[in-house]
């Protein structure tokens, strides 16, 4: 038994290999500026990143440089016209749209909605800038059941957690929220989603048509979009994937446009507009301008963040979907801004920093979650290894329930563990090890008794429920 046990391990695990988890890393395609180029790579390194769109602007010129590619099926140098989601680099928008449009930034949002039922008075007395300023207390989003299930299968299968939420699935997860600890900074992605939506709603139109016709047509950001339902992604894409390998869904929740939902863009458009924010010829500029403490070293404007290295005042912003990262900063005083696009969720934040001149701040440690999931999950089948072993007691029944369950963890393991931190080869190890325990299984089977007790309809729930589990997410990574 052993001797065919440790066959099939080495097997399995010499196939593994060839499966195991494989992190993004830069490829050699490079465009645009050599030496820029040269920079971003000895900036960012190779872990994590796929492909890096990256402008930098000094004395009033921008140089653009790409490293990586775009991933997919066809992957291709990215550059500075190839689109990313950008996630909340738009709420530096939607708050220039605020100081754009002449309203009293102490206006309550329900002025601009009377139709919305806030069921918590405090959230319908918000004022405009405390939303745009993340300051309303509101949270950052509705916590439902169908919620939670989403956010799973965001960790294990990639998928959009907002299900393509549209404007009024937006306005009543802002009606069902209560308030709490207003007039402190705590980052709102429904907060800013609800102050887009209610100044489009004083403009008469959608959050789109009013950020294309105030900012984006002025500044001739022509490449940056609100996608709606159904719409392609843009041409020549970068595709998204997480910073451990997993592709990830785009976000299609354009209810949230003005929290970044549902925005693509590419480093040139937003290049144009930091290059205008910092001229202050930007239609809103002035919402880059700090007026409330957002933390230690740290100032808010509407949207824009600034925070203090030194003798030195960052203006920024970044964002996150599920497999980009972005960010756009500028320091006032050397006149020097960047913006940094990438397709993988590792942040580029500390990559824009570097640019700028500005020595970045310790990390914030390693990923515990995801770090348990590539040393646990791969290795539950060690205890049916035992079993196959040891255990006298061991029954058919709990034999495939063990087996289904091991696969199962292996599987959601391979999605969602910090392969990068954790050697992938570690996954194909733990392939090896419930192919161990399943040949010496196998080899006790004609042994086995079916059931340590006799059966009852509960005795198929154990091997039933991992069964169900592994089908309907095999399905739901197909479909």
């Amino acid at each position: 038994m052993k001797r065919v046990a440790v066959l099939s391990a080495l097997v399995v695990a010499a196939l593994a290999l060839l499966i195991a988890p494989r992190p993004p890393a830069l490829s050699p395609a490079t465009t645009g500026d050599p030496a820029l180029a040269q920079q971003v790579r000895r900036a960012a390194g190779d872990a994590g990143h796929q492909g890096l769109s990256v402008a930098l602007i000094e004395n009033g010129r921008v140089r653009h440089a790409g490293v990586g590619d775009t991933g997919g099926p066809d992957p291709r140098p990215v550059g500075p016209d190839t689109a990313y989601e950008l996630g909340s680099v738009t709420k530096t928008m939607t708050g220039m749209l605020l100081a754009d449009l002449g309203l009293s930034p102490d206006t309550p949002v329900r002025d601009l909605l009377p139709a919305v039922p806030f069921s918590d008075p405090a959230v319908g007395s918000a004022t405009l800038a405390e939303l745009s300023s993340h300051r309303a207390g509101v949270p950052s989003v509705r916590t439902t059941p169908a919620g939670f299930l989403r956010s799973y299968l965001y960790v294990f299968g990639g998928a959009d957690p907002y299900a393509a939420a549209g404007p009024q699935q937006a306005l009543a997860d802002a009606a069902a929220v209560s308030a709490s600890g207003r007039g402190k900074v705590s980052y709102s992605n429904l907060g800013v989603s609800l102050l887009g939506l209610a100044l489009a709603e004083h403009a008469r139109t959608d959050y789109e048509t009013l950020l294309r016709d105030r900012l984006l047509r002025p500044l001739g950001m022509t490449s940056t979009v609100v996608l709606q339902p159904g719409e392609p992604l843009p041409a020549g894409h970068a595709h998204g994937r997480s910073q451990y390998g997993q592709p990830m869904d785009p976000w299609r929740d354009h209810g949230h446009a003005g929290a970044g939902g549902a925005v693509w863009s590419t480093s040139r458009d937003i290049a144009r507009l930091v290059q205008a924010v910092m001229a202050g010829t930007a239609p809103g500029a002035d919402a880059a301008k700090p007026r409330f403490p957002a933390g230690e070293h740290r100032r808010i404007g509407y949207g824009w963040f600034t925070t203090a290295y030194g003798d030195r005042q960052i203006t920024w912003h970044n964002g996150a979907t599920g497999g980009h990262s972005t960010y756009a900063g500028f320091d006032p005083a050397s006149g020097r801004g960047v913006v940094v696009l990438g397709n993988t969720s590792k942040d580029v934040d500390d990559l824009g920093r570097r640019l700028l001149g500005v020595t970045p701040p310790d990390g914030d440690g390693p990923p515990i979650r995801e770090l348990l999931f590539a040393l646990t999950f791969p290795f539950i089948g060690l205890g049916l290894l035992y079993s196959a072993f040891r255990n006298p007691a061991l029954d058919r029944v709990s034999a495939v329930s063990r087996i289904l369950w091991a696969a199962l963890f292996l599987w959601l393991g391979h999605r969602a563990g910090a392969w990068g931190p954790v050697p992938p080869f570690t996954w194909a190890l733990g392939a090896a090890t419930l192919a161990a325990a399943t040949a010496a299984t196998l080899t006790r089977w004609p042994t086995l008794p079916l059931a340590s007790r006799p059966p009852a309809w509960h005795t198929w729930l154990s091997p039933a429920v991992p069964a169900v589990l592994l089908g309907a997410f095999g399905a739901f990574l197909i479909l």
